[in-house]
This record gives C-alpha cells, sequence and structure tokens, in this order.
C-alpha cells in the first residue's frame, strides 16, 4: 500500500468514523476503488488507523473525559458504591464496552469473511439508510434531563454489538442506542464518541495482537510502520474536524441527510456489482 494510498484511506477514516456512514465499510469500498490487495496486513490496518480517531475524542473532551465524579456520595454508601460513584463515566463506558468486547471475541472470524464484501456493505448501507429517514419521529429526541445509568449504558453497549456488521456504521448504532434510551441526540452522539475510546482501542490492540500472532507478524509490522503512522496522524486530524461538524449537524438537522447519503451511494454500488462492473479505477 503506497503512501497516498494510506493517506486516502486514513482521510475516509477520519471523516466517517463518527458519522452515521459506516467508516469500516467507507475504507472497505475506498480500497476496492484503489484497487488495493485485502491481505492481512490492510485488514489489520483498518483497524489500526481508528487508533487516531479515537485520540482525536480524549482530545477534544479531555476535561470530561478526565474528570471525576464529585458530586456528594449517597448516604450509607458502601465502599463499592463509593468508588463507582466517584469513577462513574469509566464504569458506564466499561458497562457499555462489555456486549461489543463479548460478541467481538466470539464472532471475530465470522466479522473478517464479512469484511471481504463489498455486497454486504451496500446493502446494509441501504438498509441503514432507510431506517435513519425515520429514526428522529421513531425516538423523538430526548429530555436533558435524562441521566446515562448502567441500564441505560449496557442497552447502548448491545446495540453497539449490531455494528460489527460492515456498513452498519457504529456511530449510527449506538446513538439511535442513546436516543431509544430517552437521551437527547446530542448526548447520545456525546456518548458515542466517548464510547469509541475503549471500543476501539480494544480492537485496534486485538487485530496488532493477531497479526503479530502471524508468522511473520512482527515483520510485517517493522515493515509498515511508516504507514501506520501516516494512517493514524492524518486520521486524528481529519476527525477533529468531522466531530465539531457532526454535533452541530446532528442537533440542528437530524439523520435524515446522512440517510439519502446511504442509500444513494449503497444504491450505486450494488447498482455496479449487479451488472457487472469492477470498482476498481487503479
Amino acid at each position: 500500500m503506497s503512501i497516498l494510498e494510506t493517506i486516502i484511506i486514513a482521510i475516509v477514516e477520519g471523516l466517517t468514523e463518527f458519522l452515521p456512514v459506516s467508516s469500516t465499510g467507507h475504507m472497505i469500498i475506498t480500497q476496492n476503488i484503489l484497487g488495493v490487495e485485502s491481505t492481512e496486513f490492510v485488514k489489520a490496518f483498518t483497524f489500526i488507523i481508528q487508533f487516531g480517531a479515537i485520540l482525536s475524542v480524549v482530545v477534544l473532551y479531555w476535561k470530561r473525559f478526565f474528570k471525576l465524579n464529585d458530586a456528594p456520595v449517597p448516604d450509607g454508601a458502601t465502599p463499592l458504591k463509593r468508588f463507582l460513584h466517584k469513577y462513574d463515566f469509566y464504569w458506564k463506558l466499561f458497562v457499555a464496552f462489555i456486549p461489543a468486547a463479548v460478541f467481538g471475541l466470539l464472532f471475530s472470524d465470522m466479522i473478517d469473511a464479512m469484511l471481504e464484501s463489498v455486497a454486504v456493505v451496500a446493502t446494509t448501507l441501504i438498509l441503514g439508510g432507510i431506517f435513519m429517514l425515520f429514526c428522529d419521529k421513531i425516538f423523538k429526541n430526548g429530555s436533558e434531563k435524562t441521566e446515562m445509568t448502567e441500564k441505560r449504558a449496557f442497552w447502548i453497549g448491545m446495540f453497539q454489538c449490531i455494528s460489527m456488521i460492515p456498513g452498519v456504521s457504529r456511530s449510527m448504532a449506538t446513538i439511535v442506542g442513546g436516543m431509544a434510551q430517552k437521551l437527547t441526540r446530542k448526548k447520545a452522539a456525546e456518548f458515542s464518541f466517548f464510547l469509541a475510546v475503549p471500543t476501539m482501542l480494544a480492537a485496534t490492540m486485538f487485530k496488532m495482537l493477531k497479526l503479530f500472532m502471524e508468522p511473520d507478524g512482527m515483520q510485517i509490522l517493522k515493515d509498515n510502520a511508516c504507514t501506520l503512522i501516516v494512517g493514524n496522524v492524518v486520521a486524528f486530524v481529519v476527525a477533529m474536524l468531522a466531530i465539531k461538524f457532526f454535533i452541530n449537524f446532528v442537533t440542528k438537522y437530524g439523520f435524515k441527510a446522512f440517510g439519502w447519503y446511504r442509500i444513494i451511494l449503497g444504491g450505486v454500488i450494488l447498482a455496479l456489482l449487479l451488472t457487472g462492473h469492477n470498482l476498481t479505477i487503479a
């Protein structure tokens, strides 16, 4: 994979990681258009550069991300409850992360197999787009008074598992999960961003471990160190811009525009595939 191809794919990752359009799906499509062979390294690369994108969340929200709960502890709380109260933010992220960790370990090979299919991506883009046209009506904008609880965090985590199907979008699944739990669009989107950090960090480490355990895994990582560094840096910068845009846009206008985008893109790709055309332009 050339540096130019690396930069293009990383730009796509940064733009789409936090938008409800599926970053993985877009990277698979981009790889096919560029003619990049789907090697074990390339599969790992699409996960590893997500690390750069999630760092943008930590930088943009660092005050909230590293702030402990300083609210008064309820009277009569046990030492465990006092601990969980203090680290409330991290505890709820952990609760939301658990379902994806379990499903990811159980179905890792199946997920990798689906990463090969542009047709799967196109189909899920369309189906997800149709749903997004109506999700604002299905899930009325929640109340600012709605607080994140362990139960709500867990159910958002369950919604996140759906995004393991390429083309579904982790962002879309978790935001819809938050809206289903009566959170506002803004609160649901922000929690989706926060949840991306442990989820994508775990996925990155898991993919690097799998690649490392390959016969020539260490050598592959060494040979492609520059590619990984460039990909992460580009994804980080672009994701910073995308997050700011998305929060403002979705708060004002909802998800309908993203729904139409998904339907049009998925429809064009399916039409090309069904008519025997190859997406590769390289």
